[in-house]
């Protein structure tokens, strides 16, 4: 049991790093809604969001992971900080040149200012020179520094949004803060929500810097070539994930869909953002473990009982967030008129946890050094969303991309299954996982679309109830051994 408690411990600190700012782009949802001119100036920083996801990934190309199994794997430690810290340094530099100079045909090209795309590239460089000092962070297994950092660099990103937003525009008004003006640019609230994220990336890069002072500039070339092999397919898998999640709003874009029923889309879609915390805070926690606990004798009996308990709680986020989303929109959608996109929070929600299913179900794959296979497996995801949303968008707008979503990640979670028992074989507990996933989604649909439960929150939470008696009577001799254990 130490070591789930130790598990558990880490899972809990990331997740705390992870939750806390998430809670904070929460209370920046609202904060959206009710500061930005108008549904379509929503539209405009989703859209614009989307595109720093895919640089994103770009410009990590796979490195956090590679980082992680070379760390674990090389007796050089050193030698794997170095190569990795002096490969992304330079692949950021020359992506700022290069971004600089050609950043008025790219803003030509997406429609965006060319002042958002000049804050887009220093914060996605400012972004990536901190990948390798945050995963060194986890690698040697200091979660409360990495968390304080993480926690800081979205508390400052919310006060500045706060300050300009809300603040700045009234204050200026005021005789008495007159030298305010010098900083305020009437409607230009959009590009305020990017000088924010700017600033915070800077303060987070000034203060892991230092990690740049520590480390030898040594680059081992004959490393980085085995580091990269691995991390290639993770870089592909990494783009066809951004198409998955991000993809959508740019597409909604280009298909004609209006940037007012994008705005409505992104700030309903961001209730479903509960099991993406959840999924995340779990990510952060577990892979550092999957790596450190892969020459066990029971890692697959481990791996099998972790991935059972992930799906319970899952199971159990996703319908309470089901049953209350009609109370939670008045908390992060607060006006009406975007309350029209509230019929994609169950499958965002449903989509979100398949792809937490996924993420445990592609261990094999990153123990075995086939990270190849989590590229093909999303591509083929990337497909399944490229199709349908171009068939579903020109139908059923915004619903079809979150239709298309939840195929993607559906068939990445089977795929996963069906190949990871072939090369890896894993004796999950099947018949337990398939009845609470069955029942979370039967449960989720009957009180979200039959109109009369909808508003019947007595029989919301009855099912809610039901689901967790089923689970505590599945799961009963477990609890009872556990409950044992701790009286002794």
């Amino acid at each position: 049991m130490s070591l789930y408690k130790n598990l558990f411990k880490q899972t809990l600190i990331y997740g705390l790093a992870t939750v806390l700012p998430r809670i904070i782009s929460f209370i920046l949802n609202p904060i959206f809604v009710y500061y930005l001119p108008n549904r379509a100036a929503n539209g405009d920083v989703a859209l614009i969001f989307a595109y720093l996801v895919f640089f994103n990934v770009v410009l990590a190309y796979g490195m956090e992971t590679a980082f992680f199994r070379f760390y674990n794997k090389e007796e050089n430690k050193k030698s794997v900080i170095s190569t990795a810290m002096v490969s992304l340094f330079w692949s950021s530099i020359v992506f700022l040149l290069l971004g600089l100079f050609y950043r008025k045909t790219v803003a030509d090209w997406t429609n965006i200012g060319i002042e958002n795309i000049t804050y887009a590239i220093w914060i996605l460089v400012l972004d990536a020179l901190v990948i390798i000092p945050f995963s060194r962070l986890r690698a040697e297994k200091r979660p409360m520094k990495y968390a304080v950092i993480k926690i800081l660099n979205v508390t400052i990103n919310l006060l500045l949004n706060v300050f300009f937003l809300i603040f700045l525009p009234k204050w200026v008004q005021n005789p008495n803060y007159s030298w305010l003006k010098i900083m305020y640019y009437p409607n230009f609230e959009v590009g305020y929500v990017f000088v924010a994220g700017l600033i915070s990336s800077l303060i987070t890069f000034l203060i892991l810097s230092p990690d740049y002072f520590r480390i030898s500039w040594k680059f081992d070339a004959a490393l980085w070539r085995k580091m990269f092999r691995y991390a290639f397919p993770i870089l592909i898998a990494g783009i066809a994930f951004a198409i998955n999640e991000h993809l959508d709003k740019i597409l909604l874009e280009k298909l004609g869909v209006s940037k007012s029923d994008i705005g409505a889309y992104s700030a309903c879609y961001k209730i479903g953002m509960f099991m993406v915390l959840y999924r995340t805070a779990y990510t952060l926690g577990i892979e550092p473990f999957f790596f450190s606990y892969a020459n066990n004798e029971n890692a697959p009996q481990t791996y099998a009982t972790i991935t059972k308990y992930f799906v319970i709680f899952g199971s159990f986020i996703c319908l309470f967030v089901v049953v209350f989303v009609d109370l939670l929109k008045y908390i992060l959608v607060p006006k009406p008129e975007y309350w029209y996109a509230l019929e994609v929070v169950p499958l965002i929600v449903l989509a979100n946890f398949f792809l937490g299913i996924y993420t445990n179900l592609s261990v094999w794959y990153k123990l075995m050094d086939k990270t190849k296979f989590g590229a093909y497996i999303s591509i083929i995801g990337a497909i399944v969303t490229l199709s349908l949303n171009f068939i579903l968008i020109q139908k059923y707008s915004y619903i079809g991309s979150a239709i298309a979503t939840i195929a993607a990640y559906g068939s990445m979670m089977i795929i996963s299954y069906k190949l990871g028992q072939k090369y890896y074989p894993i004796p999950y507990d099947f018949n337990k996982i398939f009845s609470y996933l069955g029942v979370t989604i039967v449960f989720s649909a009957v009180s979200f679309y039959v109109p009369y439960l909808r508003d019947n929150y007595l029989v919301k939470i009855i099912l809610l109830g039901i689901f967790l008696y089923f689970i505590y009577y599945s799961e009963k001799e477990t609890l009872l051994r556990i409950i044992k254990r701790k009286s002794i």
